[in-house]
């Protein structure tokens, strides 16, 4: 199936679209619950405002993007580097020092 041009709403439920392809696609204001995303490659992208709540993304890696203003709370941080940085250890090390 294509849409091209196309500017209608689509609800895809218990649907299985992998191997889709998505280009040059206006997402804005879409919702995503319960979805298989692993393996996903997105590039040039704007997620801005997004809010992503109770996700798991071990194994997902971020590069060249702008990460000003996000706020990461309540998530597990074992074994998230930045820059080659444990990030929970280091902390570990600030919450020692700020006590």
């Amino acid at each position: 199936m294509k849409f091209h041009d196309q500017v209608d709403q689509i609800d895809a439920t218990k649907s299985c679209l992998a191997g889709s392809v998505f280009d040059d696609v206006d997402l804005s204001g879409s919702k995503f619950h319960n979805v298989n995303m692993s393996g996903w490659k997105v590039s040039n992208a704007n997620f801005s405002g997004m809010v992503v709540t109770d996700a798991n993304l071990s194994g997902m890696t971020v590069t060249d993007a702008n990460l000003s203003g996000v706020s990461i709370s309540e998530c597990r941080l074992h074994g998230m580097t930045i820059d080659g940085i444990d990030v929970g250890a280091m902390l570990a090390l600030w919450k020692e020092h700020k006590a």
